[in-house]
């Protein structure tokens, strides 16, 4: 079983990701994959980290400062996110029951291998929750969607609350 949470921009889905991640720890489960924070400078977005949630490692997967492939203003560092992505993913395939990967979208599909992982994650026997890109007409992202063994909760404003309750319901958190 796969959840995938989507939204606009600043709606709160990679809170709602930390949210079920506590959930989930506090059952005792093991988690493992990864989370991408936004670094900012005061007021101002600069960039975003990557953070293998197992082990901590941390690296930068995008910013507006960066070398690399160009997704808007952020150039995306191909190394942290083949490094620390990808061995975040597979480490949470051999170790973890759950993964968690914040999150699939056009900056992360800069890198063929991060999808292949992604998709490994998918077909795994393993519950994966995933932030993943709205309006990408990516065609990775739309198989992703199309997948029948997924569940996409579109969270908004609104339905936060009736989100975490629909996903607690089914993660039996």
């Amino acid at each position: 079983m796969n959840i995938l949470i989507t939204g606009r921009p600043g709606v709160g889905k990679t809170t709602l990701l930390v949210w079920i991640q506590k959930k989930v720890e506090v059952h005792g489960s093991s988690i493992g994959g990864v989370y991408c924070p936004e670094i900012r400078e005061g007021n101002r977005r600069t960039g975003f980290k990557i953070i293998d949630i197992a082990t901590g490692n941390k690296g930068v997967l995008a910013s507006i400062n960066g070398r690399g492939p160009l997704v808007g203003k952020y150039h995306v560092n191909l190394d942290d996110l083949e490094n620390i992505g990808i061995s975040a993913i597979e480490n949470a395939l051999e170790i973890a029951e759950y993964i968690f990967i914040d999150e699939i979208a056009p900056m992360e599909l800069k890198s063929r291998s991060f999808s292949n992982a992604v998709w490994q994650a998918l077909e795994s026997q393993k519950p994966v929750i995933a932030v993943i890109h709205k309006r990408s007409n990516h065609p990775f992202i739309l198989n992703v969607k199309n997948r029948d063994d997924v569940n996409i909760f579109n969270i908004s404003p609104k339905n936060r609350d009736s989100v975490k309750e629909a996903i607690q319901e089914i993660l039996k958190i």
